[in-house]
């Protein structure tokens, strides 16, 4: 009798990803079928999948923070797999990595031709998207990348909050947001390739719970620093300290000496923000470490970083974090607590941290 052919997944690594990424994808996914038996009677079981590391060659190399990673194959060795899955692999957020991973672009072209459903994780996304095979699609990846994305490969809608993007699974596809989503990719591809149940029970044998509340809870105001334009660089320094005052885009503009509207102008191009939306991005950033560090009531943290109106101030902060202010402070405080910055009021800035 011929023994069944074992779904095949393969790791796609370069010097760029993270050994939590990758090793944590091996050893989930080769331990399918063979661990919980073995935690539950002391009989293993079979391993269900076959997993391979697979990179551009067969030459061992360090992956980040120097660990030791030896290939199983090299790309042009494998010409077939029913899953290949991009790891992530590290690239700054403002400089796309056109031409670096030629290779590694062309083989997911091919894989993908021949039937493999293409699976990435975090900034992985990015390969897929220097493949083309994105384009017209929407897309998961770390939330960092979503001005890179808006800039660089404007024919993909990225979802910053977005934990799994399953809509172009029937098409192959499948993209996962931050580092730690390889644990909602794994999940869902051992219930895809070997059952439900295998699913749930590799999540009892290592822990795993899901991201129900998607990455708007994790993401961080990102920001661009202008190298040239003076008088927004100083409106940006001024509302670091002043961004709880009345009025704050009028006080810039005045600040800069410029009209209104090519105040306007020049912020939207040396920040790729509008002015209200980045007093408004920076005023909840504050507000997250307030809400995350102490225990004031909600509404005197709105009223502390400019919003006087408590209920614009909760509907902005879920619109932005994906939860209300009690939710947040319920899943970050226990987190920040043990660590918790000092708070200082200081006149009209309300309340800044140190």
């Amino acid at each position: 009798m011929t023994p069944t052919r074992r779904p095949f997944v393969a790791l796609l690594a370069a010097a760029e990803t993270s050994p939590f990424v990758l090793y944590g994808l091996y050893e989930v996914l080769m331990s399918v079928g063979a661990v919980f038996p073995d935690m539950t009677t002391g009989l293993p079981g079979d391993a269900l999948l076959d997993v391979r590391i697979v990179a551009a060659s067969t030459e061992p190399f360090r992956c980040f923070g120097n660990v030791p990673v030896e290939p199983h194959a090299a790309i042009d060795e494998v010409e077939r797999a029913d899953v290949v899955i991009v790891c992530d692999r590290y690239t700054p957020i403002d400089a796309p990595p056109h031409g670096r991973f030629a290779r590694e672009v062309e083989w997911l072209r091919q894989m993908h031709a021949g039937g493999s459903l293409i699976a990435t994780v975090c900034t992985g996304s990015i390969l897929l998207a220097e493949s083309g095979l994105l384009d017209g699609r929407s897309c998961a990846g770390h939330w960092a990348y979503q001005e890179l994305f808006k800039a660089a490969y404007p024919r993909i809608s990225f979802g910053p909050a977005s934990i799994l993007d399953l809509a172009s699974e029937p098409d192959g596809l499948i993209t996962a947001g931050g580092v730690t989503a390889w644990q909602d990719l794994a999940l869902h591809l051992i219930a895809r390739l070997c059952g439900p149940e295998h699913a749930s029970r590799t999540a009892k044998v290592y822990l795993l719970g899901g991201h129900e509340d998607g990455q708007l809870p994790f993401t961080a105001m990102v920001q661009r620093t202008p190298t040239s334009d003076a008088p927004i660089r100083d409106c940006l320094a001024w509302i670091a300290d002043n961004y709880a005052c009345a009025n704050p885009v009028t006080a810039m503009a005045e600040r800069s000496g410029l009209t209104s509207r090519t105040f306007a102008r020049r912020f939207l191009a040396a920040t790729g923000h509008r002015p209200i939306d980045y007093v408004q991005a920076i005023r909840v950033e504050s507000a997250r470490a307030l809400i995350e560090s102490s225990g004031g009531r909600v509404d005197d943290v709105g009223f502390s970083v400019g919003y006087e109106d408590p209920t614009f101030f909760r509907r902005l902060f879920k619109r932005t974090t994906g939860l209300t202010p009690a939710a947040y402070r319920r899943k970050f405080a226990p987190i920040a607590g043990a660590h918790a910055p000092s708070v200082v009021v200081d006149g009209p800035a309300g309340v800044r941290l140190q």
